[in-house]
C-alpha cells in the first residue's frame, strides 16, 4: 500500500502552496477521485484537504445579475438551490441527471468539473496500454469496445468520453471558472477549461500546477423559460450518458432568436454545436430545419466499431431536446 500524506488546508493560500507540490492533489467529496485511488488508477503522494476553507462555499449573485456557485457547493445544493432553479432551470436538471442522490449529496461543483474522463481501459489498470495512465503506452480503447467512446474531438492517442453532465449544462450557459493558483487569480471561459485529448490525453483540463478552482460564474439568465437537458442512458438512474444534450432558447415567438446547444457522450469535453446554434437562429423550429440543423452538429465525427450508433443518436436527440425547450413537443 502507497503511504499517502494528508493536509487540511485553513485557507486558498495554504492550499495553492500545498498544491503546487509535486504529487499533491486537492480534495473536496472524493467521489471520483477515491474511486480512482481504489482501482491504483489514481497514486497521489498527498490530499489537501480543502473542505474547511471559507469562501468556496455558497451561491451569490454577481452585480450583472449573474451568479456565483462556490466551488464547495454540493450537487443537490446547487440544483435544488432557488437561484438556480429559477435562473438556470437547465444546469439544475443536468445535476439531477447525474449520478444518484448519495453521490450527488457528496460531489461538489468544483469536483464535478475535474471528473476524469470515462474510459472501460483508463479505469482497468489490467490493460496496461493507456495513455491517460500512462502516457506514450498506447490506448487500448481504439481496437477494444468502443460503445460508450468519442465520435468528436477524438485523436489517435485516446478517444475518452468526459462524463460530467454539469459541465455540458455550463458549457451551453457560457459559465466562467474562476481559479486562484501561484500567479493570483485568473478566470477561465468555460469553452477553454477541459482539453481535447490531442497529443497529451492525460491532461484534462488547461488548470496549471497548484491551481485551485474557487468557483464557476454563470452570466445573466437568458434562457430560463425556454431549456432542456436530455440525457439517454442504458438505464434510468445512476448512469453516465450515451449521449446528452443541454439545449437553450430564446424565442420571439415561434422564431429562435438564439441557441445554445451542448453535447455529453461524444468528446473529451463538452461539445459546443456552434454550426446547429447558427442554423437555428431567425428560424422556426420545424422538422425540415431541426434535422438540417442537428447535421451539423455531427460533422466530421469519426465513430468506430461499437459506437456508430451516436451519429445518429446524437442527431435524434438534439432535435427532441430543442423541441422540448421551445415548447413544441
Amino acid at each position: 500500500m502507497d503511504a499517502i500524506s494528508y493536509q487540511r488546508a485553513a485557507d486558498i493560500g495554504s492550499a495553492v502552496q500545498a498544491g503546487g507540490q509535486p504529487g499533491t492533489v486537492f480534495i473536496g467529496g472524493g467521489t471520483n477521485l477515491l474511486d480512482l485511488m481504489k482501482n491504483g488508477v489514481a497514486r497521489p503522494a498527498r490530499l489537501v484537504d480543502i473542505t474547511h476553507i471559507d469562501g468556496l462555499g455558497g451561491v451569490t449573485p454577481l452585480p450583472d445579475g449573474g451568479l456565483r456557485i462556490g466551488a464547495l457547493v454540493r450537487n443537490s445544493d446547487a440544483a435544488n438551490h432557488t437561484w438556480v432553479r429559477e435562473r438556470y432551470p437547465l444546469l439544475s436538471q443536468a445535476l439531477l441527471a447525474g449520478a444518484s442522490a448519495q453521490l450527488r449529496n457528496m460531489a461538489t461543483v468544483g469536483g464535478n468539473l475535474m471528473q476524469r474522463t470515462r474510459c472501460y481501459y483508463f479505469y482497468d489498470t489490467g490493460f496496461p496500454q493507456c495513455n491517460k495512465r500512462a502516457p506514450g503506452s498506447g490506448c487500448a480503447a481504439l481496437d477494444g469496445n468502443t460503445r460508450i467512446h468519442a465520435i468528436l474531438g477524438a485523436s489517435n492517442q485516446c478517444i475518452a468520453t468526459n462524463p460530467s453532465d454539469m459541465s455540458v449544462a455550463l458549457a451551453a450557459l457560457d459559465a466562467v471558472v474562476r481559479v486562484t493558483g501561484p500567479s493570483g487569480e485568473r478566470v477561465i471561459p468555460f469553452a477553454e477549461f477541459h482539453r481535447l485529448p490531442g497529443d497529451r490525453p492525460d491532461l484534462d483540463t488547461t488548470l496549471k500546477p497548484g491551481e485551485l478552482i474557487t468557483a464557476v460564474d454563470l452570466p445573466p439568465p437568458l434562457f430560463a423559460d425556454h431549456s432542456k437537458y436530455l440525457k439517454i442512458r442504458d438505464r434510468a438512474s445512476y448512469a453516465f450518458a450515451l449521449v446528452s444534450v443541454a439545449a437553450a432558447l430564446q424565442m420571439d415567438g415561434n422564431t429562435v432568436r438564439s441557441a445554445r446547444i451542448a453535447l455529453g457522450g461524444v468528446a473529451h469535453k463538452p461539445w459546443r454545436a456552434s454550426a446547429t446554434e447558427a442554423a437555428l437562429a431567425g428560424r422556426t423550429l420545424d422538422a425540415a430545419t431541426l434535422q438540417s440543423a442537428a447535421a451539423l452538429a455531427v460533422q466530421g465525427a469519426q465513430p468506430r466499431r461499437d459506437n456508430a450508433f451516436k451519429v445518429t443518436l446524437a442527431q435524434r436527440a438534439i432535435v427532441r431536446a430543442v423541441q422540448q425547450a421551445g415548447g413544441v413537443a
